[in-house]
């Protein structure tokens, strides 16, 4: 490379909304950009839409008149490839199709100059294969948006085995330029964010297939978490036939590993055409009239209670205070003990443990599992199980008892690590591999999951709330329970329970 990004013309090849997008993206930024597609008409008719977008948002005040004007007029549909011959940058945006986007690649080597950078928008295709067989595969980048592209910051700049380092860089810095957020990425199957992703769908689906609780229970848990939609509506929304699609490339990609079996719950569901909202029927029914289903947020009475112990560990101290509080106003007397390797409530023969990943029928006959929350102050919906041997009234006061410290617990089977630790844990675990593979690092993986998806919290932020020990004991539980390679612990992870354990 030669001349600086900055200053390059753009070809966008691929006129649909990504392809639009990031020709918005660019002609804000100031770059001459040439908008083609393979289907005749197409380029014009998205330069048309995206005129029309404008102008909605100069009526709400986002742009002025001049913004408009300027972005239309740096945008010019073209209808060959040999139009754009001047491109400094093509970034393609076309079918996700591995022999469509080498046959691409190889034609404009031959109609573009020898520094002009090939930028690919795919979301999970190896970087490599894309560049096998071209003259300078070195000039090959990812440079992966996510949509809508004008809005969203994240961008995956990922590079193959033959990416020249001043290419990613180059990519990097326009994209900085751009006022986007990028995050440095090798080219392995999803890269940072389908990748890191899979858990947050896979175990809710796995607990779905295995009948555990309903759908609504299973949002609301992971909305209470800070996630703003829960996986069921965000699956539906998405369209289950792009999700499967996704789970089956990431699972093919690595060579069928266990750790991404697509769900045959899902499965289902495409072979059934309810692929979700756009189909008007998916895990929930979006038909004419439906209503969303809800949970059961009403607290049942707390009966009268003398006295009950808080048990803690030391990292859990403080919210055991917390609750120590709320239970005293509520005229409970309590005592905290701090020498526990648990935490949680006990009453008589009621043991009220968060989970640690085993259920709670492993832990004794009366014995209420429940689910990693946040502080108080957040939505209050909590998963909880019970012991098979647990009596009805023991389950009744551990439901009070949640009620009374303020959230709304919901009953589940009593599986390991219940819904959002089983979930957080996965997430965490498999952010923890693509570090110890060296697919990006722990910033570029918290950054890419709030950025890419809107997570509430990156994976490696959920691994310092939570800590090295407590996720891979749920890890372990699960591991342990399922008898697969679905749930084995991350090396990586494994040694930052090592360091734990050292620094203690």
């Amino acid at each position: 490379m030669n001349a600086p990004l900055s200053s390059a013309k753009i070809l966008v090849v691929g006129a649909g909304i990504m392809g639009a997008g990031i020709a918005q993206v660019a002609a804000q930024a100031g770059h001459k950009v040439y908008l083609m597609d393979a289907r005749e008409g197409a380029a014009r008719q998205a330069h048309a839409k995206l005129s029309e977008s404008l102008h909605a948002l100069l009526a709400k005040g986002k742009f002025t008149q001049a913004q408009v004007d300027d972005i239309r007029m740096r945008i010019a549909p073209v209808d060959t490839l040999a139009d754009a011959a001047d491109a400094g940058l093509v970034i393609e945006a076309i079918v996700e199709n591995l022999d469509a986007k080498r046959a691409l690649f190889g034609e404009l080597e031959f109609l573009l100059g020898g520094d002009c950078v090939l930028a690919s928008n795919t979301s999970s295709l190896s970087i490599t294969a894309i560049a096998k067989g071209l003259r300078n595969p070195g000039r090959v980048v990812g440079m992966h948006f996510f949509n809508p592209v004008p809005l969203m910051k994240l961008v995956e700049v990922v590079s193959g085995l033959q990416t020249a380092p001043g290419v990613a860089q180059a990519i990097f810095d326009l994209s900085t330029a751009w006022g986007k957020v990028p995050v440095q990425a090798r080219s392995t199957p999803g890269f940072i964010v389908n990748r890191i992703a899979r858990p947050f769908y896979a175990e809710a689906l796995a607990l779905l297939h295995e009948q555990s609780t309903s759908p609504q229970v299973i949002d609301a848990c992971m909305r209470a978490i800070g996630f703003r939609m829960g996986p069921c509506e965000l699956m539906d929304l998405i369209g289950h036939d792009t999700n499967f699609a996704v789970t089956q490339a990431v699972y093919a990609a690595n060579f069928f590993d266990k750790r991404y079996t697509p769900s045959l719950f899902q499965s289902a569901l495409v072979d059934g055409g309810m692929l979700g909202r756009k189909s008007g029927r998916g895990i929930y029914d979006y038909s004419a009239g439906s209503k969303p289903p809800t949970v059961d947020t009403q607290p049942l009475p707390l009966p009268a209670i003398a006295h009950l112990q808080l048990h803690s560990r030391t990292q859990d101290a403080q919210t055991m205070v917390d609750w120590q509080v709320r239970l005293q106003a509520a005229g409970i007397a309590t005592d905290l003990v701090t020498t526990s390797n648990w935490t949680g409530l006990q009453t008589g023969d009621l043991q009220m443990r968060r989970t640690d990943g085993r259920p709670a029928s492993a832990l004794g006959p009366q014995v209420v599992v429940y689910d990693w929350h946040l502080p108080q102050g957040s939505a209050p919906v909590l998963a909880f199980a019970a012991s098979s041997g647990a009596s009805v009234d023991n389950i009744a006061l551990a439901q009070a008892l949640l009620g009374a410290l303020g959230f709304a617990p919901q009953r589940v089977a009593d599986q390991p690590g219940l819904v959002a630790a089983r979930t957080l844990a996965m997430l965490v675990n498999e952010a923890a591999d693509a570090v110890q593979q060296g697919v990006c690092d722990p910033a570029g993986a918290d950054a890419a999951m709030q950025l890419g998806v809107n997570y509430p919290a990156g994976p490696f932020d959920w691994l310092a709330r939570w800590g090295a020990p407590a996720v891979v004991q749920v890890l372990e539980a699960l591991d342990t329970h399922y008898r697969g390679e679905r749930y084995r612990v991350s090396p990586w992870l494994r040694h930052a329970l090592w360091q734990a354990q050292h620094a203690a």
